[in-house]
């Protein structure tokens, strides 16, 4: 690994998100300031994937849980060759720009889904792992591995305190999601100061608790990060967290406080983070040389990883006809099976969510890709499904219904990171006294 270069994408994220800030006068710059070695070296090192075609199907995916950190994203997608000029980041914040104020998915190219509530986007991550477990489970062969990638997200101190990502870690560790990896931006700073104020238990027990691997390092050594990522991959029966101490708004005069969390640095500010960082003081928007001479250095491994994969593919899709017929079915959410619909009668005297169950069963028979469940009520919901491979476990990636336990706002969340992923069309279930718990998602 070039630290140099790594060192070089850091400086340039914090200069491009703390001038794209105080020109819009509004977002947040403790986590792109505070955090910008872990994008630096996840974009440049860690993951798979090709800026050119941000849609490739067995990529890695990245998701900004603490969503309002956008500029770390944009800064990194822009340095790294996705679609994100350096006019768009000009335009942060500002009506019709392609960087909104949160990430938003459709908008922005390699923004992988909308991130701004906290503790969803890494319950979606927990739903793109699922997905990538269950493809893999369903589509690989002995000869051929055409879904085989990791998902990473990067969360806060309130990620971490929003209860919807403590169900969802719960089931993630449950589920043993090994090629879920989440990264901890620990700085143990919130809006109204030290997170110590309502925020003491021990992190780490509490994932080791949920079943999950923790690792230890600091965010500003790139090479432990890059070294903690290879030690994560290893462990493929539980997921990891990997806490990296940093301190919130690294560079800014206020660093280490909750002034430098959700406003503008101010011009003072500005120019005093960017004496400290060795920029010039005078010129804004400073994308050091080095930092797009390294991505540009990068540009032909990223294509030739999917030319390879896209070799895979067609030998996979060759050897394998029917297989590659119902990925096309699955991608495109069409029929893999002619199944006639189910009828009912005036007279037909049946619950509501009897008659449901039976036409859910119908749509899981006409479409391979429908997977899902309830919290904790496939009896009374009658959401298991026959003859579909049974329950979703670690030892039956191919089941497909999915016990989500009580944990009604998670299993939405998951829902929505699942269909994000692509290749499934997922359901949930619950009582309707608990729709509200899902309506956040």
């Amino acid at each position: 690994m070039n630290e140099k270069a790594i060192t070089a994408v850091a400086t340039s994220i914090r200069s491009l998100s703390m001038d794209a800030i105080q020109k819009a006068n509004s977002g947040h710059p403790g986590t792109p300031l505070g955090a910008a070695e872990v994008a630096a070296v996840l974009y440049g090192e860690i993951l798979k994937h090709n800026p050119a075609d941000s849609k490739w199907a067995d990529r890695d995916r990245f998701v900004l849980s603490a969503g309002h950190g956008s500029m770390l994203l944009y800064s990194i997608l822009h340095l790294s060759g996705y679609k994100v000029t350096l006019d768009d980041i000009k335009s942060f914040r500002q009506v019709g720009s392609n960087c909104p104020g949160h990430p938003e998915y459709g908008m922005t190219d390699g923004v992988e889904c909308t991130a701004g509530p906290l503790g969803q986007g890494v319950s979606m991550a927990v739903g793109m792992a699922l997905a990538e477990s269950m493809l893999a489970a369903r589509f690989n062969t002995a000869n051929h591995k055409i879904v085989n990638h990791y998902t990473y997200s990067l969360v806060g101190e309130g990620c971490l305190e929003e209860g919807v990502s403590s169900e969802a870690c719960s089931l993630a560790g449950t589920l043993k999601l090994g090629k879920l990896i989440v990264f901890y931006d620990e700085n143990r700073i919130s809006i109204d100061g030290s997170t110590d104020i309502t925020f003491s238990e021990d992190i780490a027990k509490r994932y080791e608790a949920y079943g999950w691997q923790v690792l230890k390092g600091s965010m500003y050594k790139p090479a432990e990060i890059l070294k903690l990522t290879e030690k994560a991959k290893k462990c493929t029966d539980k997921p990891t967290l990997i806490m990296l101490k940093s301190v919130i708004g690294y560079s800014a005069p206020k660093a280490g406080t909750a002034d430098v969390h959700g406003a503008a640095l101010g011009a003072e500010g500005v120019k005093a983070a960017k004496k400290f960082l060795g920029l010039p003081e005078d010129k804004d928007f400073t994308v050091l040389p080095e930092a797009y001479e390294y991505f540009n250095s990068k540009k032909a491994s990223f294509a030739a990883a999917e030319e390879a994969w896209n070799e895979e593919f067609d030998a996979w899709s060759k050897e394998n006809p029917k297989l590659r017929a119902e990925w096309d079915a699955y991608f495109s959410d069409s029929e893999t099976a002619e199944v006639p619909d189910v009828e009912f009668s005036a007279t037909d005297k049946m619950a509501t969510r009897a008659a449901g169950g039976k036409v859910l069963n119908m749509m899981a028979q006409r479409y391979g890709n429908l997977t899902g469940g309830s919290a904790d009520l496939a009896g009374p919901n009658k959401t298991e499904l026959k003859d579909c491979g049974g329950i979703y476990s670690p030892a039956n990636r191919t089941g497909r219904t999915i016990e989500f336990g009580i944990r009604e706002f998670a299993m939405s969340a998951v829902c929505s990171g699942m269909r994000l992923h692509g290749g499934l069309r997922p359901f949930c279930a619950t009582f309707l006294v608990f729709a509200d718990y899902l309506r956040p998602q």
